[in-house]
């Protein structure tokens, strides 16, 4: 199959989330970018354009513009997908408008600026005939696959406990107060929405609770902080969680814990024994068991199943991070366009990313994860 072609909404100057895309996206060889939007500022968007030595006639103003042009081009020559790296509340219509005119869609999490827009969306690609990809990086690493196959398959038989947890320290400080783009827009309600540490950090680790486990949430009670005087959005927080097949979990999420980094951190507990993954040593996964000492499973060995063995790019000893489990997400999604365009059927490894409903109840938990933290009402459905 031919490299796909990949647009980009987002990823100016200053943008950290954009390189990371442009980065994962490449890192398989699977893509080439051709076009882009990178601002809505036309200047800034043409000196991205010339920095990444695309063409000039490909490098647009606006996204609009963009999604126009290379619509009217010859099937050959115009983009397949489109990259959205833009703040929360510049997600949806540009998501939208790119499904609705044939394009695949890449979009950063959270999906959308609030509820409604997240579930229209979801309407939206799933009429489209489009593959619709939402970048929870962490379900990108091997040993977070090996996880998820180890409780499908029931090694841990019925699952009881689920402790989750994301501890950063970058905003211990009034950081938006500087002139630190990336804490400026992130705590910012206009542009984040009515989350901070819980939509921009929580939703991973809800996604990851609900992913590894095959299971929904059902109820919630949060408690919800603003440590940092002048913050306008939570910075702090820790959510009780009901699941749907009666377990119980313990979410944390907090930007205020000093000298942390990013500390993505999951245990899950059944009745037969228990499983560990930690991100600062994201090749190893922790399994335990009730009559026996605990195993420490490593990322690229052969005993592992075949959608973690999928996802790992290198051999065992050789540690694989953040970047590359972006690069799954993006490779399985490329595989699946191109089985599309070949009229091939993907195989359940590639299958295997966001979609649009974890886009939906990430959206869903936030809004009540907000509510119940205001509220004197603490536990509510989800």
């Amino acid at each position: 199959m031919r490299k796909l072609r990949m647009g980009m909404i987002g990823g100016g100057p200053g943008a950290f989330i954009g390189a990371v895309h442009r980065i994962a996206a490449s890192m398989d060889g699977l893509t080439e970018l051709v076009a882009g939007a990178f601002s809505s500022d036309p200047a800034k968007s043409a000196q991205t354009g010339h920095d990444l030595n695309l063409s000039e006639s490909r490098v647009y103003g606006s996204y609009k513009e963009m999604i126009e042009k290379e619509k009217s081009l010859p099937e050959n020559e115009r983009i397949d997908f489109i990259s959205i790296v833009t703040p929360n509340h510049l997600h949806f219509e540009p998501a939208k408008l790119a499904l609705e005119n044939g394009f695949h869609v890449v979009l950063d999490k959270p999906m959308t600026f609030n509820l409604k827009e997240a579930e229209e969306l979801k309407k939206i690609a799933d009429a489209s005939g489009k593959y619709f990809c939402l970048t929870h990086t962490y379900t990108g690493y091997p040993m977070v696959k090996e996880a998820k196959q180890q409780i499908a398959a029931g090694k841990l038989g019925k699952i009881r406990k689920i402790f989750v947890s994301y501890p950063q320290g970058w905003l211990s400080d009034f950081l938006e107060g500087s002139d630190q783009k990336q804490a400026a827009w992130r705590t910012d309600p206009s542009r984040s929405g009515i989350a901070g540490a819980m939509g921009d950090i929580g939703t991973h680790a809800f996604n990851l609770a609900e992913y590894i486990t095959g299971l929904q949430a059902t109820k919630l009670c949060a408690d919800i902080n603003i440590v940092v005087e002048g913050r306008k959005l939570d910075d702090d927080g820790a959510v009780l969680l009901k699941f749907n097949n009666g377990a119980s979990g313990v979410l944390m999420a907090s930007q205020i814990m000093a000298g942390e980094e990013n500390d993505l951190h999951i245990k899950v507990y059944g009745e037969n024994g228990g499983l560990e993954w930690r991100h600062t040593e994201a090749n190893s996964l922790i399994i335990r068991h009730l009559d026996k000492p605990a195993e420490i499973w490593r990322a690229g060995n052969g005993y592992l199943s075949s959608f973690a063995q999928h996802n790992t790019r290198t051999p065992s000893g050789h540690p694989e991070g953040y970047l590359e489990a972006f690069a799954n997400l993006y490779r399985n999604f490329i595989l699946c366009v191109q089985a599309q365009l070949s009229n091939g059927q993907p195989k359940p490894e590639w299958l295997d990313f966001p979609k649009a409903e974890e886009g939906v109840r990430g959206m869903l938990f936030i809004e009540k994860v907000i509510e119940s933290g205001k509220s004197e009402e603490k536990w509510l459905n989800i």
